[in-house]
């Protein structure tokens, strides 16, 4: 992954409109359209038949996307949703999905674009990580934002952490 790689991915982590509100769920749901779109990208490639390398380069971060967020997720969001929403099964069903897409985010890098398993991986990540965001934007944030949680220094929180790990990212490639 190259600097402009994470260049781009600390415009995506740390977008206008969540930057603007410093919500936790405004952040997390901006990081959700933003890999959304990439994963819009993904396919718009595919349509194109681009060479490897961009297919490549656009997997590689939408892989670093969604480990950022689902390490801020797990680290600082879940642990405060589990303490004011007080619903096991529905946490237990986010991370056991933050399992299965960390799965395909390691068989992505494991693969090289030439493998015939490459883009269709990235195409069933691209599922998982909809049926998620669809069961956290539909179920999870509603009950959170019915909670007393306090959504504006959770989603402090989260901003600085994702600086920190986009920082490492960086230190780990400079």
């Amino acid at each position: 992954m190259s600097s402009d790689d994470i260049s781009r991915d600390t415009r995506l982590a740390t977008s206008d409109d969540a930057q603007n509100t410093g919500d936790a769920i405004d952040l997390l749901t901006a990081d959700h359209e933003d890999v959304r779109q990439l994963f819009a990208e993904y396919e718009e490639l595919l349509a194109d038949d681009a060479d490897e390398d961009d297919r490549l380069e656009l997997a590689l971060q939408i892989c670093t996307a969604l480990t950022v967020h689902a390490t801020v997720e797990e680290e600082i969001f879940y642990p405060a949703a589990r303490a004011a929403i007080q619903d096991k099964e529905l946490l237990d069903d986010a991370e056991a999905e933050h399992a299965s897409a960390k799965q395909l985010i390691a068989q992505i890098q494991a693969l090289e674009p030439s493998d015939e398993r490459f883009d269709s991986t990235v195409r069933v990540l691209a599922e998982t990580i909809e049926h998620h965001v669809l069961e956290e934007e539909g179920e999870l944030f509603p009950r959170v934002l019915e909670s007393s949680i306090d959504l504006v220094t959770l989603g402090e929180q989260i901003e600085a952490r994702k600086e920190e790990l986009l920082a490492e990212l960086d230190d780990e490639i400079g």
